[in-house]
């Protein structure tokens, strides 16, 4: 049975990050902490052996993956198109309020990409993923909401919150589908799971 592992990681913190802002597609670069994540997110990979790194092309991404390429001493393959970050259309730069309460719907904000189509697309691009890399080791470097639905539908579960620069590690097997092992960079237990 063919095995494919991905670290799944949400890129760095951003300034919108800290201001608790929507950030969706809107392309926001990384702050100084976020780099700082970056590079520990490295160190902590250091000790595998990784195949290949892939990223969304939002600059917060791409910037993360380039610096985690970087300590491993390894090139980011390609920026993925399917790995953006979830669209929130003109939730997009809002804060907890009532602006945005009035664009929420039951499936996420008005305008926006829905949580389903969301959910569609980014497992989706991990699935070719696996397909091209059968029985590899994937960096993958996108964005926690896209992370969040897609690892989501792939396990059958809701999941919580992403954090920024941390290590979700999953294995795709090519009969059997996903088993997600780390989660927030914490080792789930088999009733986790």
């Amino acid at each position: 049975m063919t095995l494919t592992t991905f670290a799944l990681i949400r890129h760095g913190q951003t300034d919108w990050n800290v201001q608790r802002r929507l950030q969706g597609s809107t392309d926001i670069p990384l702050n100084d902490v976020g780099r700082g994540q970056a590079r520990d997110a490295a160190a902590g990979l250091a000790g595998y052996a990784w195949d290949a790194i892939v990223s969304s092309p939002l600059s917060r991404a791409a910037e993360t993956a380039d610096l985690i390429a970087a300590g491993l001493g390894l090139s980011v393959v390609r920026r993925v198109p399917e790995l953006t970050e979830r669209s929130f259309g003109p939730a997009e730069g809002l804060q907890d309020g009532p602006e945005l309460d009035a664009l929420r719907t039951p499936d996420g904000f008005r305008g926006a990409e829905s949580d389903d189509d969301a959910a569609g697309r980014g497992l989706a691009a991990l699935e070719a993923l696996a397909g091209e890399f059968p029985g590899r080791r994937l960096l993958v470097i996108t964005h926690g909401s896209l992370l969040r639905l897609s690892l989501s539908r792939a396990v059958g579960r809701t999941l919580p919150s992403i954090g920024n620069a941390v290590l979700n590690l999953a294995h795709h097997h090519a009969v059997d589908g996903w088993e997600l092992e780390y989660l927030n960079g914490e080792r789930l237990t088999a009733d986790a799971v």
